[in-house]
């Protein structure tokens, strides 16, 4: 009985091995491409770990002092109590976690990056002690790409951030410049909190605070009510430069002198904005002085989306190693190779079917009915 080869079985399975086999060795085949700032990014990252690792040095030295295991299961030590005398409000255990992973630097470099800062820019940073290790990974960023940081910080912490009345924000800052890991610090601090005046602190929490700014010989912002306290931190990053000639302004964590009413945090995207877009938010603010001068503004409250979009993990056990994931590099196909494999796939499934056709054609033209009456 006459069948033509595209209705054979072997045919058929030689067809389905060939392209399994193509297949096979153009998904095999692949380029791996370099993320812009590539070296940077692990410059970065390599740098925060050793402050974090510096850091953790020198609390461990402390007498009475022991990580919580169970809140810091990566022993980073740099998860504070979730109460203490200088807790402000509330925190998020899992946000703090996920910027102690030292890929989180990468991220500040590609957000600087995308702000267009050139090195040797001045860039202004405004701190809370809520997420230490943010604050690390901006530090990382401007120290690996070359930037002039003038930082203003609040010293008061949410809950697991940097919450030791006697290891603040400010305690680390000092440690880290004197151990020569970062050359910058902050030029001046508030108490923080409700206001950045200290509400919802006790006195003692207050006393603390204060105590902190004066043992690490920063100026104190000591303004009576907020506007003041916004008032008195434009003066101070004037003193360094014009507002519209800073590359950049990075805000981490809500401090109410720079985001302004506490529902600009929410209304402020995650990441980098453009200032236009910011120049028209309700009330006063640090923030909002730089939008209106055309500063691209950065800004980290909601570490989840930060973490969605550079897809890192969130509250990740253990520690990540440095230089994994779409940050750095992205694998991909090899588009040359990608087409060939389709060509020769086509190819012989076309192959087949002409061959096949002439079959038939060749059949017909000897066929005769009347043979088999």
């Amino acid at each position: 009985m006459f069948r033509p080869a595209i209705q054979k079985t072997s045919t058929l399975v030689i067809l389905a091995v060939f392209n399994l086999l193509v297949f096979a060795v153009a998904s095999k085949i692949t380029v791996i491409h370099k993320a812009r700032g590539y070296d940077d990014k692990i410059q970065a990252s390599q740098l925060m770990s050793r402050a974090m690792a510096t850091l953790k040095e020198f609390r461990m030295g402390g007498k009475g002092v022991f990580v919580d295991s169970e809140n810091d299961p990566n022993e980073t030590a740099l998860i504070g109590p979730q109460f203490s005398l200088i807790t402000t409000d509330q925190g998020n255990l899992d946000y703090k976690l996920t910027t102690l992973n030292p890929n989180f630097a990468a991220v500040m470099v590609d957000l600087l990056i995308s702000a267009g800062v050139k090195r040797g820019d001045r860039v202004a940073l405004s701190f809370t002690a809520s997420m230490p290790g943010a604050n690390l990974a901006a530090f990382s960023a401007c120290a690996v790409l070359g930037l002039k940081p003038i930082i203003i910080s609040s010293v008061g912490a949410s809950q697991w951030g940097a919450t030791d009345p006697y290891f603040t924000w400010l305690d680390m800052e000092t440690v880290l410049n004197t151990a020569g890991i970062f050359p910058f610090k902050s030029m001046a601090a508030s108490v923080g909190g409700k206001g950045d005046t200290g509400k919802g602190v006790s006195v003692r929490g207050r006393e603390l605070i204060r105590d902190a700014i004066r043992r690490n010989g920063v100026t104190l912002i000591d303004e009576p009510d907020l506007s003041s306290s916004i008032a008195k931190r434009l003066e101070l990053y004037q003193s360094a430069a014009p507002i519209s000639r800073y590359s950049a302004f990075i805000n981490i964590g809500g401090g109410a002198a720079s985001v302004g009413p506490s529902i600009n945090a929410k209304l402020i995207p995650t990441g980098l904005s453009d200032p236009q877009r910011l120049s028209s938010l309700g009330g006063s603010s640090v923030l909002r002085e730089f939008a209106r001068s055309g500063v691209p503004v950065i800004h980290l409250l909601n570490i989840r989306k930060i973490s969605e979009k550079y897809n890192l993990p969130l509250a990740p056990i253990p520690t990540p190693e440095i230089g994994q994931g779409k940050l750095y590099s992205v694998r991909e196909y090899n588009f040359w190779i990608t087409l060939l494999a389709l060509l020769f796939a086509a190819g012989a499934v076309t192959g087949v079917g002409i061959y096949s056709h002439r079959q038939i054609l060749k059949r017909t033209e000897t066929y005769e009915p009347e043979s088999i009456l």
